[in-house]
């Protein structure tokens, strides 16, 4: 998934989008009168029954160039401006240290930000997926036989993440997940195999 991620990014140019954007719309009105007298003070008994049904379904396809053009790139730099301006308001550095040295948000470009998540940039899965492997291992102590509570937590986070998104995430994290879970599962293994 991560691979085609990627790909989008670095042909965000050349790619073109369709999609079918379906709506379907449902109404109804269901009612009923019962009258039970007449004038003479007779029971009697009419009831009146009246549905309504209305169903429409609505197929719209568009398509699309993703090409960054001028006015992209203002909307970018509009984007990454109030990104930059909340982070500051809640008093958050945008620069952030990553390895050796650090990255300012407030003026990275869309160029660095693809190679930030590349397959070789800080934010890609190998990298990430490291650091989240040593730090949930280092807390565990390195005793793998806490595997399933380092799982738990990991997935605890990773759950929280989704609904702080909306219940949906990029690819990459889900790609940085597996590779995750498949370095814990390697370390057990090795740690069994060596004891």
């Amino acid at each position: 998934m991560l691979q085609g991620g990627r790909e989008m990014l670095n042909n965000i140019s050349h790619s073109q989008i369709r999609q079918t954007l379906s709506t379907y719309q449902s109404q109804s009105l269901d009612t009923t009168t019962v009258s039970s007298s007449n004038a003479n003070g007779t029971q009697t008994s009419a009831s009146d029954t009246i549905s309504l049904r209305s169903e429409s379904t609505l197929n719209v396809t568009y398509s699309g160039k993703m090409q960054m053009n001028d006015g992209d790139k203002a909307k970018y730099g509009m984007l990454q401006n109030l990104v930059t301006t909340l982070l500051k308001e809640q008093g958050i550095d945008t620069k952030i240290a990553i390895g050796d040295g650090e990255i300012d948000l407030a003026a990275i470009t869309p160029e660095e930000a693809r190679d930030l998540v590349g397959a070789d940039g800080y934010f890609g899965v190998e990298q990430t997926s490291d650091r989240i492997f040593q730090f949930a291992t280092g807390i565990a102590g390195g005793d793998p036989s806490r595997i399933e509570a380092i799982k738990e937590g990991i997935d605890k986070g990773f759950a929280e993440a989704k609904a702080a998104f909306g219940d949906w995430l990029p690819d990459i994290s889900y790609d940085t997940y597996d590779a995750v879970m498949k370095k814990l599962d390697d370390w057990v293994a090795n740690s069994k195999a060596v004891a």
